[in-house]
């Protein structure tokens, strides 16, 4: 009998453990599944970010759009304000008594009036290079943003651009600064 005992006991040992064996392995391709599932989720839920990030930046062109042309409105209008008509004085010049003609030493002035012009304020047009500055960084870093960062590219594109147009407009401040466009 004790052989009898053993032998069950051997057998159902190893049947549990076939069971234990096939059921652990259930679970691995269960989790596997759910893994490839999820995995699958946290893709999507990425390109959404993505979509959200680049309809973000279109958002930010078209608000940019808007403030240039509102910008450039009103510097026309200020511009159209600020313009000073050119005024012409005539003076009578003192004549001679002596009748002296264009030429002659006597030193009298030949011209019966003399014109100046008032000054014009002029203000420099196009765009200042604090812009042109901002926008060049602010493009060119959000490309160099989108490809050094593999894993977002929308977050480093966000990021680089605004590191670049800071630093854009930076550089361009201080052009305009040089060439007087602006003042210290």
């Amino acid at each position: 009998m004790n052989k009898l005992n053993v032998m069950k006991s051997l057998f159902l040992t190893g049947a549990f453990s076939v069971l234990l064996l096939t059921s652990c392995n259930k679970d691995e391709k269960l989790q596997t599944t759910t893994s490839l599932e999820q995995q699958k989720l946290d893709y999507q839920a990425r390109q959404i970010d993505l979509e959200k990030q680049k309809l973000a930046i279109e958002k930010e062109k078209i608000n940019f759009e808007k403030q240039k042309d509102s910008l450039n409105k009103v510097a026309e209008e200020k511009a159209k304000k600020t313009q000073v008509k050119e005024r012409v004085v005539y003076r009578n010049s003192p004549r001679s008594s002596s009748g002296s003609y264009a030429g002659t030493s006597s030193g009298s002035s030949s011209s019966g009036t003399s014109s100046s012009t008032g000054t014009t304020a002029t203000q420099k047009k196009g765009w200042s290079s604090a812009a042109k500055g901002t926008v060049i960084g602010t493009v060119g870093g959000a490309a160099a943003g989108a490809i050094i960062s593999k894993k977002n590219p929308g977050l480093g594109a966000v990021i680089g651009g605004i590191a670049g147009g800071a630093t854009g407009y930076t550089i361009g401040r201080a052009e305009d600064r040089k060439s007087g466009r602006v003042q210290k």
